[in-house]
């Protein structure tokens, strides 16, 4: 009498094949997990330094616009551009539609680290100008927030036969020498030139390796 074959049926897998399997789907995941988080963070970079550029896009056409606006020294009874520690004053003139041109004060300041534009209402004559240059920024003063995260802002100007300079001296300096310039009558009667025609702005920022620098015409 023989015996019945063995019950048929599919082999199971071992112990140590689902750990191997296990431990194979753990790799994989976790180089996954490297891969998409790589993923992620270069893209919020991206984003990051896209942003950063619009931002100091936005500051330093701002200050374009500011410089190329410049009054005259004439037009400012003095120095048009001035800087001084942490902060660049601009006088310039203000074309409103209808009125006639007025001269405007325009500071930038860093305000807990962060850029403000601050802009004095139009003024119409020499009394509110000088009133603006000496005094702080009023409540009547609109201040604008250009960008944060910023440690410094630095300036010097260019001023013919100087050079650049951080020295407001030497700019007064080049207005006191054309004023005497003018008295002499061999020279007529033309146009005091401007102290300065050159401006260059230094940002320092938390995100930045090293400051950016950006240089403007005045006046042009």
């Amino acid at each position: 009498m023989s015996r019945g074959g063995g019950r048929g049926g599919a082999r199971g897998f071992t112990l140590i094949e689902l750990l191997v399997a296990i431990a194979i789907l753990a790799v994989i995941a976790v180089l996954s997990w490297r891969g998409l988080d790589q993923i992620v963070r270069g893209r919020q970079t991206i984003t990051n330094a896209m942003e950063d550029e619009r931002v100091f896009a936005q500051l330093f056409d701002q200050m374009r616009i500011d410089a190329r606006q410049a009054a005259s020294d004439d037009e400012a009874d003095g120095a048009a551009v001035s800087i001084g520690s942490s902060v660049l004053q601009i006088v310039r003139v203000r074309d409103e539609v209808g009125a006639a041109p007025r001269l405007q004060v325009v500071r930038y300041r860093i305000v807990d680290g962060r850029v403000i534009r601050y802009a004095s209402p139009p003024l119409a004559n020499v009394g509110e100008l000088r009133r603006a240059l000496q005094g702080g920024e009023g409540s009547d003063w609109n201040a604008v927030p250009l960008m944060g995260g910023v440690g410094s802002i630095s300036a010097r100007v260019y001023v013919a036969k100087v050079g650049w300079t951080a020295q407001m001296k030497d700019v007064q300096s080049a207005i006191t020498k054309y004023d005497n310039d003018l008295k002499v009558p061999q020279l007529g009667n033309a146009p005091l030139p401007r102290s300065v025609t050159g401006l260059e702005v230094s940002i320092g920022a938390k995100s930045l390796a090293r400051p950016v620098v950006r240089v403007f015409l005045v006046g042009e």
